[in-house]
């Protein structure tokens, strides 16, 4: 399996560059929704309101990412109506599940490869799927990114790992 070295950067809330990184993947979890909204179900099938969450925990650690998965689907919320409120505990729920499991793979290896990244991806799914059926009830829509949301888990594991590859020594 193709493995890199990537130099993780982990900046705490008290520096500047956490805001400015964190910045930068809101915007691009912003725009990435957006787009994927063009489709039908776009947001189900495509997953798009995690993919720089990912990138952020990943590459930049823990801080980053959590500002990253707590901000983002607020933001999407307030400007676009999109997550809808009742879904935001979910979405924030496995957003901050992501940024952990990435920053804490991330961290312990040093590397991003494929396995990491679907480790990550997968950790932060069935967790948050548990927590969903806990939530809502209903087993059938907990798993519904299981149903629906394979092409947006297989952006995030083969698009994440090209993304974290390009700026892996950066």
């Amino acid at each position: 399996m193709i493995t890199a070295n990537i130099k993780t950067r982990a900046y705490g809330l008290a520096d500047i560059k956490a805001y400015l990184f964190a910045t930068l993947f809101i915007i691009g979890n912003l725009a990435l929704p957006q787009l994927c909204h063009l489709l039908p179900q776009g947001g189900f099938v495509w997953l798009p309101i995690y993919f720089f969450t990912l990138i952020a925990a990943y590459k930049y650690g823990l801080s980053v990412g959590l500002l990253t998965a707590v901000l983002s689907p607020l933001a999407n919320h307030w400007l676009f109506g999109m997550p809808v409120a009742g879904m935001l505990p979910i979405i924030l729920t496995k957003s901050v599940l992501l940024a952990v499991a990435a920053s804490m793979i991330s961290k312990k290896t040093g590397v991003v490869s494929l396995l990491t990244l679907l480790v990550v991806i997968l950790d932060y799914q069935f967790v948050g799927t548990l927590v969903e059926w806990a939530i809502v009830k209903d087993f059938y829509a907990a798993v519904q990114d299981f149903r629906l949301g394979i092409p947006g888990m297989l952006l995030q594991l083969f698009g994440g790992y090209l993304l974290l590859r390009l700026i892996a020594d950066k």
